[in-house]
């Protein structure tokens, strides 16, 4: 199966923030200032209230490209396609969003932590495999070991990544990674401190470069 040509954008950025919030308003906040930085792909997971009505609002953007998270069954697929979501990611595999996707022509990202799951995930149809939580489970070591085993697929490890780490999960064989709660920090995000919020992406930025 042919790559789904948005990888080729997530593989150019290297990471794509994960906005996760309390309310909606700090999730719109965090994604205007990490724009400013010069950010374009943002995952705003569905634990966000009115997740959708704000995938809509962002999604109407051309320069930005919006995908859904925490997706846990069509029904909500269907709902963060049809206001917009380019890409899908469920933290496990859950195969009741692949059609969904398929038919709107989305990305599909499917949670996995051992090779049976992996496996799992590819036979359910995922683009890409989200290795989650991938501190939690040796961390790039891991990746590496996935990766010798499965050397064509396409990993994105997330939770516990950061701009510290980030390079070693991208030498390990990640082809990018999910950032979460240190690149979109609520607390920083609820001071009203603009300042750090594009100074960390500027980081991450920096070291995604590197």
């Amino acid at each position: 199966m042919a790559e789904h040509p948005l990888i080729a954008q997530y593989r150019t950025a290297r990471f794509v923030p994960v906005v996760r919030t309390s309310t909606a308003g700090l999730a719109l906040q965090a994604v205007t200032w990490l724009r400013e930085a010069g950010l374009r792909i943002f995952e705003i997971t569905m634990t966000v209230p009115d997740a959708p009505a704000l995938i809509r609002s962002l999604a109407a953007d051309p320069d930005l490209i919006i995908g859904a998270g925490t997706v846990p069954d069509a029904a909500a697929a269907e709902a963060c396609l049809s206001a917009g979501a380019r890409f899908l990611v469920s933290p496990w595999v859950e195969p009741s969003i692949v059609a969904p996707a398929r038919t709107a022509g989305a990305c599909v990202m499917l949670g996995a932590a051992t090779p049976t799951e992996v496996r799992a995930a590819l036979a359910a149809g995922a683009d890409v495999v989200k290795i989650f939580p991938a501190s939690s489970f040796g961390g790039p070591g891991h990746v590496k070991a996935l990766r010798s085993v499965f050397p064509g697929v396409v990993f994105c490890p997330t939770g516990g990544v950061d701009a510290g780490n980030m390079g070693d999960y991208l030498a390990a064989g990640a082809a990018f990674v999910g950032i979460g709660g240190k690149l979109v920090d609520e607390r920083a995000i609820a001071a009203g401190d603009r300042a750090s919020v594009i100074a960390a992406a500027l980081a991450t930025q920096g070291m995604a470069a590197a």
